[in-house]
């Protein structure tokens, strides 16, 4: 694999981006800590499915928690899978195993507020076929899963078109403000019993069976592997939604959860060893974290960028079909440029860099060739009238009377890309996003503005940095041919 490091002997177990999928990463990884002498982390919140299994399939990750239902309809629905021995088979192909069911199954329902399911009479998923004008609020990967809204709809001839992609915890705050008619719930999700949910009866049996387990490596050592399986049965689906719950509306720490959970199964006592550090450490470490992932992103960035644009003015043929090939890549999709690095890079900060790095070069290479392209033809007659070498006349003309341009260029690479650092969290690069993504799944104002605040103010430092930096570089004549203008 490109630039990935693996840790020396350490055993990294994985968490997708909502709460019980975080409490279940934090079981395995205190029962593996227990059961074995080997380091073990927890990367929180790194994603969705195909991150996390794409990771596990690169050895970035060793274990993260799964449900049979989505292995088989959506993580490898390009394969016929029939049965449970069929699975296995499929992912030990991989080199992946799965252990015993933890216990319950959260498997996909259709949610409704009582009193709007009562006011149009609708009991069943195939009641909503006489409602075509009601609006649906769905997790946006459940938009695309192979058991997801387009089955669903297929399935049930359901009418509706009007569907908008949300998170999964924001789903259920937009059905308690009457913005969406129905969502897609998880049969384990606390929010259920808050709001009392009505759950639309599954009457043609659409939704499969997603039975709680572990993903694994098939390198994953054997105490290891004990200590997961010794975690069978641990949980039935009223107990996990009753911790989810603690979570989310109680406000207790995962890890904590977790160790209970852990202590009762093993019968030993574990403790939760995971205690973050204060406000003001958590945000110095994240921006260290951030400040790492946007600078050397930009550093690279201007290292190509700089000749790149250069040429693109030198050789005019040229230059549109660079600058359209750099505009090409400013447009894909930041989460899809993500995932798509991840077989390539890994997981973590190179795959970060490297996004950062491909969005940096559009306003570089632009600036730099705008610059460059319009400096007045009757200096560079000048300059070309005292004899100096093309080389000569870039280095002592052209690069100083374009630099305020070029400046602009590194300086709108620069706050886009302290911007975008904040997706690295999803695929486990740490910063700022790390304490939004969390504050999302926990509608957590002060951790959404954990991450925000000190995001904005560094937005506006480099900003100011970088205008002080384009005041400096500008030769003197021109800045005071700018003052009097």
């Amino acid at each position: 694999m490109l630039f990935a490091t693996p840790a020396a002997a350490e055993i990294t177990v994985a968490s997708k981006v909502f709460t019980e999928n975080v409490i279940l990463g934090e079981m395995a990884r205190l029962a593996i800590a227990q059961g074995t002498d080997e380091p073990v982390r927890h990367r929180q919140e790194l994603g969705g499915t195909r991150v996390v299994f794409d990771a596990a399939i690169a050895g970035e990750v060793d274990v993260y928690p799964a449900y049979t239902g989505t292995l088989r309809y959506q993580t490898l629905a390009s394969e016929r899978i029939e049965s449970h021995g069929d699975l296995v088979a499929a992912l030990a192909s991989r080199g992946l195993r799965i252990t015993e069911p933890i216990g319950f199954s959260n498997n996909y329902a259709i949610a409704m507020m009582p009193e709007r399911a009562a006011e149009l009479g609708v009991r069943t998923v195939s009641d909503l076929k006489d409602h075509p004008d009601l609006i649906w609020g769905v997790e946006n990967e459940f938009l695309d899963r192979a058991d997801g809204w387009r089955a669903l709809k297929a399935a049930y001839g359901l009418p509706h078109g009007n569907v908008r992609g949300l998170l999964h915890d924001l789903g259920y705050r937009a059905l308690a403000s009457g913005e969406t008619d129905l969502i897609d719930a998880y049969t384990t999700d606390p929010q259920i019993a808050q709001h009392d949910l009505v759950l639309l009866e599954d009457d043609l049996e659409h939704f499969p069976t997603y039975d709680a387990v572990y993903l694994y490596r098939d390198d994953l050592p054997s105490a290891a592997v004990s200590a997961l399986e010794g975690l069978a049965g641990a949980l039935d689906e009223a107990a996990m939604q009753e911790i989810n719950g603690r979570a989310q509306f109680g406000g207790e720490d995962e890890g904590v959860l977790a160790a209970e959970v852990v202590s009762r199964v093993t019968g030993t006592a574990v403790e939760d060893d995971s205690a973050e550090a204060g406000l003001a450490a958590r945000i110095w470490a994240r921006t260290l974290e951030h400040l790492a992932l946007v600078g050397i992103a930009l550093g690279a960035a201007i290292l190509i960028a700089l000749p790149v644009g250069i040429l693109a003015a030198r050789l005019p043929r040229f230059g549109n079909l660079i600058l359209g090939a750099v505009g090409i890549l400013q447009t894909i999709p930041s989460l899809a440029l993500f995932v798509i690095l991840i077989p390539l890079l890994g997981i973590g900060f190179v795959p970060t860099i490297a996004a950062l790095f491909v969005y940096s070069l559009l306003p570089i290479v632009r600036n730099v060739h705008s610059g460059l392209t319009n400096i007045p033809a009757a200096l560079l007659d000048s300059a070309d009238a005292l004899g100096l070498s093309r080389r000569a006349r870039l280095r002592r003309v052209e690069l100083p009377l374009a630099a305020p341009t070029i400046m602009a260029g590194i300086k709108t690479a620069a706050v886009i890309a302290v911007g975008l650092a904040t997706l690295g969290a999803i695929i486990g690069a740490g910063g700022y996003g790390q304490p939004i993504l969390t504050g999302i799944r926990l509608a957590s104002t002060p951790l959404i503005l954990e991450g925000a605040i000190p995001a904005a103010a560094l937005a506006l430092v480099i900003q100011g940095l970088f205008d002080a930096a384009e005041r400096w570089v500008t030769p003197r004549g021109l800045r005071l041919k700018q003052a009097r203008s």
